[in-house]
């Protein structure tokens, strides 16, 4: 069984790339907004979560601190998108909860080991 990835990003360009770039390891849902996403996850438990930051409606912080708020998503692991290449960004992500940030446009390399590494963390301690 694939692992499940939720993405979330009001730009329909970008979830088509993920979803190309993803689907051939994992199902990927793509969601074009974040309470959308919200509805979704109340019947659904992914494996991982893709989110941009700047989305109308709710932006991706909310939603980020919404997804910890929930029992069960409270530890799904969490990249968080963006164009902004600041690192106050970054800071701001990782102390809501977000494991990880990939600045737009992304290298599809580092997507999937970013990937990797979320879903199937011991992959790289086998590795070492």
């Amino acid at each position: 069984m694939k692992k499940k990835i939720l993405v979330v990003d009001d730009e329909i360009s970008i979830c088509m790339l993920l979803q190309n770039f993803l689907s051939a390891e994992y199902e990927v849902v793509t969601l074009n907004n974040a309470i959308e996403a919200l509805e979704w996850l109340e019947g659904n438990i992914p494996d991982l979560i893709i989110s941009d930051i700047q989305m109308p409606e709710m932006d991706g912080y909310d939603f980020l601190t919404k997804v910890r708020e929930r029992g069960f998503t409270k530890h799904t692991p969490v990249v968080m998108l963006s164009g902004k290449a600041e690192s106050k960004e970054r800071i701001k992500c990782y102390r809501l909860g977000a494991q990880d940030y990939l600045t737009k446009p992304f290298n599809p390399e580092e997507l999937e080991e970013l990937v990797k590494k979320n879903i199937f963390p011991i992959h790289y301690a086998i590795e070492w």
